[in-house]
């Protein structure tokens, strides 16, 4: 049943990841991101790797994709959600997706995978977050300092251009 689960997860991530890329609505190119975002956090889970898919969904759900959506709908030269683009090159972009993907296949055809029994780590959002505050507490805090200075630097150009 998991294994079902699972692929699932990776055809609808697959499917909504097209969808971003295909349509030439760029509002809907927008929620169809959210859905593939939510798709790889999801596939995060079944790597038993809780702490990033909820970083996944805090971070690029919560705040980077409504962020998108919101500068879609608020941009002043839109008039109507109907905010169409183009892709002159999708044909390109088709042909080296598809040597990419060959390339990949023949990789994972050809390489000799080693596996163990897959065992289930004890509380990883524990360890990230005592490794956080003790070993890495400097290099976190230098940079959300270095955040902070982009956004304060970030505000002072907005303010000046109007």
């Amino acid at each position: 049943m998991t294994e079902v689960l699972f692929w699932f997860m990776a055809l609808f991530t697959i499917a909504s990841a097209l969808m971003v890329v295909l349509n030439n609505q760029l509002l809907y190119s927008a929620i169809a991101l959210l859905f593939t975002l939510f798709g790889i956090a999801g596939l995060y889970i079944y790597l038993w790797a809780d702490f990033i898919a909820g970083v996944q969904l805090l971070v690029y759900i919560g705040g980077i994709n409504v962020l998108i959506i919101f500068g879609i709908m608020l941009t002043n030269r839109i008039a109507s959600v109907r905010l169409s683009q183009t892709n002159l090159q999708q044909g390109v972009g088709g042909v080296f997706a598809f040597w990419v993907f060959l390339l990949i296949s023949l990789v994972i055809s050809k390489t000799p995978w080693y596996q163990l029994p897959a065992v289930e780590p004890s509380g990883t959002v524990r360890e990230v977050g005592t490794l956080l505050m003790t070993k890495y507490l400097l290099p976190f805090e230098a940079a959300s300092i270095l955040l902070l200075g982009a956004l304060i630097g970030a505000a002072i150009l907005s303010r000046e251009a109007n």
